[in-house]
């Protein structure tokens, strides 16, 4: 049964799932944009008979406290910082990492930092090469990052955080959408709508710039420590499209591959699937 928990990060309440036996092989489960850790609700249930699961939701995400922009830097330097202090806190000393979206620059953050904790992980549309990131999806990102000014951030919210592209995230690249429950961008929405949070989703959007100057360190990390890698991609994704899967195979050439036919937000299709490639996977190691 899973467990619905908070804790106190440097005066942050940290809102995290737990499940599984604590004595099991742990996963942390990091979540995307806009989500929370509700989109592991699925994973979770099928992995809690041989894993130890967490999944906790960052600063300003699901149901962790979302303090002012005054008062907390909202970078993913610092959503790292919190979630490593988070991991330290919970008393978590070894674990596998499950990386979507925005959790793969956390994640890496993470593995760069402490590669003798790191099990293995698990890739799911989350970015760590240049090829990743195509012109076409996120020109208007690019154009933000060169120039910050009022109107581009006026088009980023328009498009990146509109109730539309709240659902579509969802949807597209899926195989069958009537089996997509819209609860997730229901509750992303409400979340959304707190006084200052889209702010915050605008304040990471344009700190993303600061992944792509990281991307040559993650891929030493790959080269220098071979973390046991599985690799489940939503292969139609518009915003992380297998360009960016590939590549992970010549730094990591043992890593486990698999591309599957569905989205972005993979699991929401897939979770059986992937419940059955991490068993398989971890059975090997």
């Amino acid at each position: 049964m899973t467990q619905y928990r908070h804790i106190d990060v440097d005066g942050v309440e940290i809102f995290y799932r737990e499940a599984g036996d604590a004595n099991r092989p742990v996963i942390l489960l990091l979540h995307g944009f806009p989500a929370s850790s509700f989109m592991f609700r699925g994973l979770i249930d099928r992995l809690a008979d041989q894993f130890h699961l967490i999944a906790p939701d960052y600063p300003g995400f699901g149901y962790s406290a979302a303090p002012s922009r005054d008062e907390f830097s909202y970078t993913f330097d610092h959503l790292a910082d919190v979630m490593e202090k988070f991991t330290d806190r919970i008393g978590l000393g070894k674990y596998a990492i499950y990386m979507q979206d925005f959790g793969g620059p956390v994640g890496y953050r993470l593995a760069t930092r402490h590669p003798e904790k790191v099990s293995f992980l698990i890739v799911q549309n989350a970015n760590a090469y240049e090829e990743g990131l195509p012109g076409s999806f996120w020109e208007l990102p690019r154009t933000l990052w060169r120039d910050p000014s009022p109107e581009n951030f006026r088009k980023i919210r328009e498009e990146a955080i509109s109730d539309e592209a709240l659902k579509w995230n969802y949807i597209h690249g899926v195989k069958n959408v009537s089996s997509i429950s819209p609860d997730s961008w229901a509750l992303q929405k409400a979340l959304l709508d707190r006084p200052g949070n889209k702010e915050i989703m605008l304040d990471l959007i344009y700190d993303y710039r600061t992944n792509p100057d990281l991307y040559p360190e993650w891929q030493s990390y790959f080269r220098k420590h071979q973390p046991p890698a599985l690799i489940v991609w939503g292969q139609n994704d518009s915003i992380f499209p297998p360009a960016g899967a590939y590549p992970y195979q010549r730094d990591l050439p043992k890593a486990d591959f698999n591309l599957l036919d569905t989205g972005h937000f993979a699991l929401e299709e897939q979770a059986e699937a992937i419940a059955a490639h991490i068993k398989r996977f971890a059975a090997t190691l």
